[in-house]
């Protein structure tokens, strides 16, 4: 009976060993959990950056059939299904996308506009209100320079600039071979001549 007891207490666990366990993983998972966040945050902003490049690229090929980008009243829809107020003159070759519009990661509509409102130039404005849903917050994504996504552009291409481009250039070495001085040179000095040793006398 008591070798059973004793083999019974070595094959289960302590209520402690289970507690340290459970401290591990919470540990772990603490750990972890933020950096998968943070990398899926960033996978849906480049997402939507994407979509939001697919869009401009579909409104290129609409203004050059219809000669001008859809009103901020004709909007997105006008990339799928032909505007009602279309004059007849005008040739829509559409659809200029494959299947629906798409929304943005975070499940909602994009947001446009033409003529811009927010963006400069004359290219319509489009842009996604990020993962808050709210237009006009630090998060919006943005097809203009001055969204947050533009800041992103800016500062991807900084990064993607030649190192050399960046750096300050650097003082030439100087290779030229030096010139003689303009100073004169300084005469040799004249060494004075050791005194005559001493002829030796008669006597000697």
């Amino acid at each position: 009976m008591k070798s059973k007891e004793a083999r019974g207490r070595r094959g289960g666990f302590t209520l402690v060993e289970i507690l340290i366990v459970l401290a591990i993983l919470v540990l772990l998972v603490s750990m972890v959990m933020p950096k998968v966040l943070s990398a899926r945050k960033k996978g849906n902003v480049d997402a939507a950056k994407s979509q939001i490049g697919l869009l401009k690229g579909a409104l290129e090929h609409y203004a050059l059939d219809c000669n001008d980008y859809p009103t901020t009243e004709q909007g997105l829809e006008a990339l799928i299904t032909k505007p009602s107020d279309l004059s007849e003159n005008i040739v829509w070759r559409g659809p200029y996308l494959t299947g629906e519009l798409p929304k943005d990661p975070w499940g909602n509509d994009y947001r446009y506009a033409y003529p811009p409102e927010k963006g400069s130039g004359d290219t319509p404005d489009i842009w996604s209100a990020g993962p808050d849903g709210e237009d006009n917050t630090e998060d919006d994504i943005c097809s203009w320079s001055g969204g947050s996504s533009g800041r992103a552009e800016e500062g991807e291409k900084e990064m993607e600039r030649p190192a050399e481009s960046r750096k300050e250039p650097r003082a030439k070495a100087r290779t030229e071979p030096r010139g003689e001085s303009s100073a004169p040179k300084r005469a040799p000095s004249r060494t004075t001549p050791s005194r005559a040793e001493k002829k030796p006398s008669a006597d000697s």
